[in-house]
């Protein structure tokens, strides 16, 4: 078995104009005082990390390296979730998908689309010259406004659909294998990946591509009522990253799973900060050093009601008190009689 690392910090949601959330610098200095060991970098602010330099300048992504280390921490992860969303977008999705690009590919979805695969290139290649072995992203999304079958969906729509993720995919997959890193998948409402059926669907259309991982964050399972510890007996090899993440479902008379076209506060089903919500996250650290995860434990902060910095600040001693420093021996070890062939043999009247 493996100890999981950690505790780790997704910064993507505490990145601001203000110190110390301005700098890669500053913030990995406040992610320390904190207790965190390391940082997951989104890719989408050259602030923190210009992603075609790092791809393309081994001093450059040495010098990225120099300066999370300087503070004590390691870089966990890149992150392109904004970038993958749009490797595969539905029209109905074009203009609120837009903001996720640069201005200079905005109105323009075949362009878009470019930018973004060659945005998951340079990730490949990135993450290779920073040392990493995963890599997170979205697969984005041709289907999900047929997610609901009402009007009916055309025979061979859905099928229709993930042929044409894979192959926007394959080659994405192709790059990142060649560089030796795993690209794993957040499994997410609003995705074609969206669950554990989804996953499968697109594993058989990449040919069950070595590459395609997964990240494992529970919280979205929760919201979809989701059996999210049987999902890690289901995809533990598949699954490379681990986003601790919190959330809580109260159905009413009212209110379900859609969530009413409410604000993330007045929805039945919301993300909370670690500890405040109803994920069974002592279950799942057993699971995932049981079944030798060799990650990460990375904090992602989504919650509608505390304020972020609490939420970090609480984080890290809520996810160092869950990691399981692995056993190296049988428990009754000291009642062992030792290994005897001719003795077992005769136990068994052989």
């Amino acid at each position: 078995m493996k100890t999981i690392q950690g505790p780790a910090i997704f910064l993507a949601q505490f990145i601001s104009d203000e110190p110390p959330f301005n700098s890669l610098e500053s913030i990995c200095a406040w992610a320390a005082s904190l207790g965190y060991k390391g940082v997951q970098i989104p890719t989408t602010d050259p602030r923190f990390i210009d992603l075609q330099k790092a791809a393309e300048s081994k001093t450059y992504a040495d010098e990225i390296t120099g300066i999370v280390q300087a503070a004590g921490l390691q870089i966990t992860e890149l992150s392109t979730h904004l970038q993958g969303q749009l490797v595969a977008v539905n029209p109905a999705y074009d203009q609120l998908f837009d903001g996720f690009a640069p201005e200079a590919y905005r109105n323009n979805p075949s362009a878009r689309q470019q930018w973004a695969v060659q945005q998951l290139h340079y990730a490949a290649k990135a993450s290779q010259n920073l040392g990493l072995k995963a890599h997170a992203s979205f697969s984005g999304a041709l289907l999900w406004p047929m997610v609901y079958p009402w009007p009916q969906r055309p025979a061979g729509l859905v099928d229709t659909g993930f042929t044409e993720l894979a192959r926007r995919w394959t080659p994405i997959l192709n790059a990142f294998d060649e560089c030796g890193v795993d690209l794993c998948y957040e499994v997410h409402a609003g995705e074609d990946l969206h669950d554990g059926v989804t996953y499968e669907m697109f594993l058989d259309k990449v040919n069950h591509h070595p590459r395609a991982c997964l990240l494992y964050d529970p919280s979205h399972f929760i919201l979809q009522c989701l059996d999210y510890l049987e999902y890690i007996d289901l995809y533990h090899e598949r699954i490379k990253m681990f986003h601790v993440k919190d959330a809580e479902f109260n159905p009413s008379g009212r209110q379900g799973v859609y969530g009413g076209y409410q604000s993330w506060l007045d929805r039945a089903g919301r993300f909370r900060s670690l500890g405040d919500g109803q994920v069974d996250f002592k279950a799942i650290f057993s699971k995932l050093a049981a079944y030798d995860f060799p990650g990460w434990a990375v904090l992602e902060w989504e919650c509608a009601i505390k304020h972020p910095e609490d939420g970090a600040r609480e984080g890290a001693p809520f996810i160092k008190d869950h990691i399981i420093r692995v056993t190296d021996k049988a428990f009754d070890d000291f009642a062992g009689t030792g290994t005897d062939a001719d003795f077992n043999k005769t136990l068994l009247g052989l």
